[in-house]
């Protein structure tokens, strides 16, 4: 009893010591947690190869782990951006990548979901990053539109970062976005829109009409290849350019749920809700195509991403999949942080992060 009493005693002790040095002790946790992190970069612990992640799994309606489209691809050790929504730049840094080494941004094409986060990457990468350059666009033709919108925007922002931290924080130089366009490929063909040693990222016709232009893009690099539709319906062109491909990333809408939310919205008198939900059916593709496509095309793996409508209740993917898993088994459904590694000189796929 005495033994106990005396052991209970310099735990509660311990514990009175500890709370009164509680700020020394996190201070220091801190300084250790941030002298790690502040030096650290996730791709530099990537073997050489294609790697593909996830900083946005969702649409234009708000999720709590699918943000704003954004999909990080990695080819060696250079990071490229396809789409910038929503919580995009700031899922990279909670991924571990640095925003400062972004080489370029692509587009698919300009509905604000896919391109509201561009001023803030660009900002990050430039005041966060060793960057002399403005951060390259590169979309179809259109993208100059976008750039200088973004531009004139955050002009005032550029000004006030420069006078307060000089050019080795902010150079002028490196302020903003730099439009690199290119004419949109018909149907039935690729444009090269980069290349550099083995990587090369060819733009892709897609349909998302009325929404034109708009495209998907095709990353390869070392004899690993993957695919980035866009919002798109199911198209023989995507079918035709992901054939064989190690990773299919395909946008999909669920039009059983969506049509759940139209009739509620119905029922409630809620008219803009009830339009936008009949509208929306007729220029996504449904899982069930995207698992068609990935099936006929014979890929290695199929990533859902752009996933609407949320899903938020346990046992909705089941409701999202619809029978897909049954046409295409070797699938993942996006969220946010989802991230997969091809290794190059390898068919291997390799699912390295189930989110964030």
């Amino acid at each position: 009893m005495k033994k106990s009493l005396i052991i209970l005693l310099v735990i509660a002790f311990i514990a009175l010591l500890a709370y009164s040095q509680r700020a020394s002790i996190v201070t220091r946790l801190m300084e250790k947690g941030l002298e790690s992190r502040l030096g650290s970069d996730i791709v530099d612990t990537f073997e050489d190869g294609l790697h593909l992640a996830l900083c946005g799994a969702g649409g234009p309606l708000p999720a709590p782990n699918a943000s704003g489209p954004c999909v990080a691809v990695v080819a060696g050790k250079d990071l490229f951006i396809v789409d910038s929504g929503t919580d995009g730049v700031r899922n990279l840094s909670r991924m571990g990548y640095q925003p400062g080494s972004i080489r370029a941004v692509f587009l698919t094409h300009f509905h604000s979901d896919h391109m509201d986060g561009l001023g803030e990457m660009a900002t990050i990468r430039w005041a966060g990053g060793d960057n002399n350059q403005p951060l390259p666009v590169y979309g179809p033709r259109g993208v100059e539109k976008v750039v200088n919108g973004f531009n004139a925007a955050y002009s005032q922002d550029f000004t006030y970062r420069n006078t307060h931290h000089g050019d080795t924080v902010a150079p002028r130089s490196g302020a903003g976005l730099k439009a690199m366009p290119f004419s949109t490929p018909s149907l039935g063909e690729l444009e090269t829109v980069f290349s550099e040693d083995e990587l090369k990222v060819e733009a892709l016709r897609v349909d998302h009409s009325p929404v034109d232009p708009a495209v998907g893009y095709r990353f390869s690099y070392k004899g690993r290849t993957l695919l980035i539709t866009g919002d798109t319906v199911k198209l023989a062109n995507i079918e035709k350019f992901a054939k064989g491909v190690d990773l299919l990333v395909h946008e999909a809408l669920a039009p059983n749920l969506v049509t759940l939310i139209h009739n509620a919205a119905e029922k409630n008198g809620n008219k803009i809700l009830a339009k936008i939900t009949e509208d929306i059916l007729d220029y996504h593709a449904s899982p069930v195509e995207a698992a068609e496509t990935a099936r006929d095309a014979d890929v290695g793996h199929l990533l859902y991403y752009h996933i609407v409508p949320p899903l938020i209740i346990p046992g909705q993917k089941t409701l999202y999949l619809n029978g897909a898993d049954d046409i295409f088994p070797n699938y993942t459904i996006g969220q946010d942080g989802v991230s997969f590694s091809l290794p190059a000189g390898s068919d291997e796929i390799i699912l390295t992060r189930k989110g964030l």
